[in-house]
């Protein structure tokens, strides 16, 4: 399994650090964020795997490289320092030292701003999956929801998904009567349609398989890290460790994509897409609804691994019932 080798390096790596830090407790914390990870993260490995599938080699790799870095210091360590020192008028100095001497005033801060994180990337995900939905496919899986009146008349109208997702907005502000979640949820809208504009605007294979799509699936692994960051605090409040286990995690789901890409995974298995958009979809609505109510991480967790698997097991018996004509 040549793709995992490094995610195994750095899995050893990051739990011998685990155990410096906290010892055997330290590993055991590690491991479970790595879990919970991968976890959160399968259904964004299998879209991701699509995307990446279009870009040339050297992208690939720099999808594993330099998004290693960014995944890992940018998003689970960089990213909620930020968070923390903006809404707190803190310096970076004052952040860094809050992390490592006050973990529980660092989380406080930045769980008090939670509904922001969740707004952002529930409306980013939310237009990931309208995307799919509405595009037109050859293979479609629920042809109750994907095949109907209702559906193959929206797919005809310019824009349904940007539509859609106003109207959700407009109901979201109403319902929080806040303009800072309202300006959170239309942010995630327009980083999603801007990036769409640039890779129409660069309308060449080089850029189009290079650098837009980088920057596109270092969005979209942003949208799926934010419940993870924020649920890892449950288990641990010590943000190295954090950091450890969830990279470890990131690290697992990159090389998944990889595999998933040269093994041509999507195209044997007509379904995994559609299952992986459909978890992206519950995933969306649940991040909405943690704005009002919460939500644990594990029934995210299970429920995008289970439409996977679903849409896994029906891919099989479909190609099972084609051999056998």
């Amino acid at each position: 399994m040549k793709h995992f080798y490094s995610s195994t390096i750095i899995l050893i790596i990051g739990l011998i650090i685990a155990y410096y830090l906290g010892g055997f407790a330290g590993v055991y914390i590690a491991g479970l964020l790595a879990l919970l990870e991968v976890s959160l993260s399968f259904d964004n490995a299998v879209v991701n795997a699509k995307i990446l599938a279009t870009m040339d080699k050297i992208w690939q790799q720099r999808f594993i490289t330099w998004g290693m870095i960014i995944a890992v210091f940018g998003m689970r360590f960089l990213f909620p320092i930020l968070i923390v020192m903006i809404v707190g008028g803190l310096g970076l100095i004052e952040t860094l030292n809050i992390a490592l001497n006050a973990p529980e005033k660092y989380h406080h801060i930045l769980q008090s701003n939670e509904k922001l994180i969740f707004a952002f990337g529930g409306s980013f995900l939310l237009m990931v999956f309208f995307d799919f939905f509405f595009e037109e496919k050859e293979i479609k899986w629920i042809k109750l929801i994907e095949d109907n009146k209702v559906t193959n008349s929206l797919s005809k109208v310019a824009n349904a998904g940007l539509i859609i997702a106003t109207i959700v907005g407009i109901i979201l502000t109403y319902e929080t009567k806040s303009y800072e979640v309202a300006i959170a949820f239309y942010m995630g809208m327009l980083i999603h349609s801007l990036l769409a504009s640039v890779d129409d605007l660069f309308d060449s294979e080089a850029v189009k398989s290079g650098l837009i799509g980088f920057i596109y699936l270092e969005v979209l692994d942003a949208s799926f890290s934010f419940d993870g960051v924020i649920g890892a605090f449950a288990l641990s409040q010590n943000i190295f460790l954090i950091m450890i286990g969830l990279g470890i995690g990131a690290m697992f789901v990159r090389s998944l994509t990889l595999y998933l890409v040269e093994k041509g995974t999507l195209n044997e298995y007509r379904y995994l897409e559609h299952g992986a958009h459909y978890a992206i979809a519950v995933l969306a609505v649940i991040m909405l609804l943690k704005i009002f109510f919460h939500i644990s991480e594990e029934i995210t967790g299970t429920i995008g691994i289970a439409l996977i698997g679903i849409a896994f097991w029906h891919s099989y018996l479909a190609n099972k019932k084609d051999t056998q004509r």
